[in-house]
């Protein structure tokens, strides 16, 4: 399995990002070739990445057969208040322009295939019914 990382992969793809609707068109493509790739070779792929806009989404779901969408539904005051990355506090201080849910739109998938409540799941609890889902789905 490989877990494909926003945050690493943006350091090789774009090193100085601007966080821009174009610049984010560009980067998730180029995230969602390197997932492609590696499933028509067989190798299960988690795209770990906000992917603010819908159409990032449907496009990879659209390429890859065995596709899952899992929705974290999170409340912006606990993700705030959470932020292990510090992305709000920068966006509060003004070094961070694009943050997906306060300067940036977020688009909510319109029918996931699971829904984790961010913000009343154990994430034990959580990963169990991924994994739940993905056997339900024949995909493990």
């Amino acid at each position: 399995m490989a877990v494909l990382e926003s945050d690493l992969l943006r350091q090789i793809f774009t090193p100085h990002p601007r966080y821009d609707e174009e610049e984010r068109d560009n980067f998730y493509r180029q995230m969602a070739y390197v997932g492609i790739l590696l499933t028509q070779h067989g190798v299960p792929v988690i795209f770990d990445a906000t992917a603010n806009r819908r159409i990032y989404r449907d496009r990879v779901r659209q390429q890859i057969a065995k596709f899952l969408e899992v929705y974290v539904d999170c409340p912006l005051t606990i993700c705030i208040s959470r932020d292990p990355k510090g992305i709000y506090r920068a966006a509060r201080m003004g070094t961070a322009n694009a943050v997906p849910g306060l300067q940036a739109v977020y688009e909510p998938p319109q029918e996931p295939d699971l829904v984790v409540r961010g913000d009343e799941e154990a994430p034990e609890v959580a990963a169990q019914r991924i994994v739940a889902k993905l056997v339900e789905k024949e995909y493990v």
